[in-house]
């Protein structure tokens, strides 16, 4: 069963070249770093925030420059927390189409290899170097997209925390 669904993935990535098992773990990375965010919005934030609520609270006088420079810090603090790994979320977004690129000019250059040995324009023995061109490229792009996706989401998210958390840590006594 489990050899089933190996094959066609299997095939997938000996047509697609060496470049398709970059292309896989950049976009492994990618993924993991959104799940990370994920995992530290539902746990570690919510707890973060809590407790800069609660030392805010805890204050007696919360009107003073000094007060003011302390909810700065807190909401700074907690801002930049929430905003961590996404330019390196961003970073593996830009870089997954680079990859398929990188494939399709590897995929064209045995195209050429071919054309050269074999003096024609012989379809079938072109079509292995065509599918190393396409297959990165479209994979690139598939991963590209979903990137963009889920980190438009996050940060949708972190703009929304960051305005509730500013909402929370109010000045009046």
């Amino acid at each position: 069963m489990l050899l089933d669904l190996y094959e066609p993935v299997y095939l997938f990535m000996e047509r697609g070249g060496g470049v398709l098992y970059g292309i896989f773990g950049l976009i492994f990375i990618l993924w993991l770093l959104v799940l990370e965010r994920v995992v530290f919005f539902t746990f570690v934030h919510r707890a973060d925030v809590k407790q800069a609520v609660a030392e805010w609270e805890a204050r007696a006088e919360r009107t003073s420059w000094y007060a003011h420079q302390i909810r700065q810090d807190l909401i700074a603090r907690l801002s930049s927390d929430l905003s961590a790994n996404m330019t390196t979320i961003k970073m593996a977004i830009g870089l997954a189409p680079l990859f398929g690129l990188l494939g399709t000019v590897t995929g064209m250059i045995e195209v050429f290899d071919v054309m050269a040995f074999l003096g024609n324009g012989s379809p079938k023995a072109m079509a292995s170097g065509i599918s190393k061109a396409t297959i990165p490229t479209m994979a690139g792009m598939v991963g590209a997209l979903t990137g963009v996706f889920a980190q438009s989401l996050l940060e949708r998210y972190i703009k929304r925390e960051k305005i509730h958390l500013e909402d929370q840590l109010t000045f009046d006594h």
